[in-house]
C-alpha cells in the first residue's frame, strides 16, 4: 500500500478548486471529467484529490487513497475488514473499508489501465 492521494469529497467543485488553487496556491495536476480534480501539494508526492461524489454508491468520507497492485486480491486476503463497497474508476478499481474507529481507508489499482 502506498499513500497516493488525500481524498476530499466536495459539494461545489468550482468553489473548491478556486480555494485550493487561488487561495492556497496549489497547482492542478490532473482532472477527470467535471467531478474530480487533483492538486500537487508542496513538499510531498501525495496529491490532494477533490471529488463531487455520485448520488448513488458507496459514501466515501475524507481520507487517504492508497495504491495497491490489485483491489480484488487485497479484498480476498483481508475479508475480515469492514468493506463499504467498490467502484470502477478510470484505469482500474477502487474500494473502501473502515478502520476500527470508523475512518475510511480508500484503495485503488490501475488493473485495467493500458500501457503509457
Amino acid at each position: 500500500m502506498k499513500l497516493t492521494f488525500l481524498y476530499q469529497p466536495v459539494k461545489n467543485l468550482k468553489e473548491s478548486v478556486a480555494f485550493y488553487r487561488d487561495t492556497l496556491g496549489f497547482d492542478e495536476s490532473w482532472r477527470e471529467g467535471e467531478s474530480t480534480v487533483a492538486f500537487k501539494m508542496p513538499g510531498t508526492e501525495v496529491e490532494l484529490m477533490l471529488d463531487v461524489p455520485p448520488d448513488t454508491g458507496p459514501r466515501w468520507g475524507a481520507g487517504g487513497f492508497y495504491a495497491v497492485d490489485s483491489v480484488d486480491a487485497f479484498r480476498q486476503s483481508h475479508p475480515e475488514l469492514d468493506w463499504q463497497g467498490e467502484i470502477e474508476m478510470p484505469g482500474g478499481k477502487g474500494a473502501t473499508f473502515l478502520d476500527p474507529t470508523g475512518n475510511p481507508v480508500h484503495l485503488f489499482d490501475q488493473s485495467t489501465a493500458g500501457p503509457e
